[in-house]
């Protein structure tokens, strides 16, 4: 079973989306577990304070190391007491880290678990960062409120490769991204939908040709919307 502990201000926010669809099925068969942890359970004050003013001032407050590092500590205690596995990150959701994409996902699919670190206001203190070997990972050049819904995000595309979880595995293979392309576009039915037909070559029953023909529509794609991809795809295909 692969699990995620998660240390949230908002832990009512879990598990959201996460407890619907296939997530929350597969939630439910035990597939995954998941543990929510309140930060402020771990404050120093009768108040449950978790931030201060920004040393050097500044806008905005910080979360405090001292609160943080008491909160991670018990996760990782409550996990080596209740868990067997030693694989597993220490992640904290931030603008600043390393922009997640399907080959991260992948690797943290692999491990035994995950602690997801949810900041809030303007951080945390770069010591508790330092100190506990925290990993940064980005969901992209934009930011949030916080870091819940990225984590639900991180976690929606682990859990979905959990052996189990999708009904058809092969689903996975021909993704955008696994192959290091976008997908090719997909047609249902109707056969015909305002004056538009679903692509000949679909309805053809020729394998073959099929495949070809979603090869050159994700390369199409991928070379028009996203030349990032393309180029590293391309680079990769002469080295091979």
């Amino acid at each position: 079973m692969w699990h995620a502990q998660i240390l949230t201000l908002f832990p009512e926010m879990f598990p959201g989306p996460l407890g619907l669809s296939l997530a929350g099925k597969a939630l439910e068969k035990k597939l995954w577990s998941m543990d929510v942890m309140q930060i402020r359970d771990h404050a120093l004050d009768k108040h449950r304070s978790v931030d201060d003013t920004p040393a050097g001032g500044g806008p905005g407050m910080v979360m405090r190391a001292d609160v943080m590092g008491r909160a991670i500590d018990a996760a990782v205690a409550k996990r080596l007491e209740n868990i067997s596995g030693e694989d597993w990150p220490l992640v904290y959701l931030s603008p600043r880290g390393k922009k997640l994409d399907q080959k991260m996902v992948q690797e943290f699919a692999q491990k035994d678990g995950i602690t997801l670190i949810c900041g809030r206001f303007e951080g945390l203190d770069e010591r508790v960062l330092e100190k506990r070997n925290v990993q940064e990972v980005s969901l992209g050049d934009f930011i949030l409120s916080g870091g819940e819904i990225a984590a639900m995000m991180l976690m929606d595309a682990v859990v979905r490769l959990i052996p189990g979880v999708i009904g058809e595995p092969d689903t996975l293979l021909e993704e955008s991204f696994t192959s290091g392309l976008l997908e090719y576009p997909q047609y249902t039915r109707p056969q015909v939908w305002e004056g538009e037909e679903i692509p000949d070559v679909l309805t053809s029953g020729h394998h073959g040709k099929i495949k070809e023909w979603r090869q050159q529509c994700s390369e199409k794609l991928t070379k028009e919307r996203r030349p990032d991809l393309w180029k590293e795809y391309s680079r990769n295909k002469s080295d091979n």
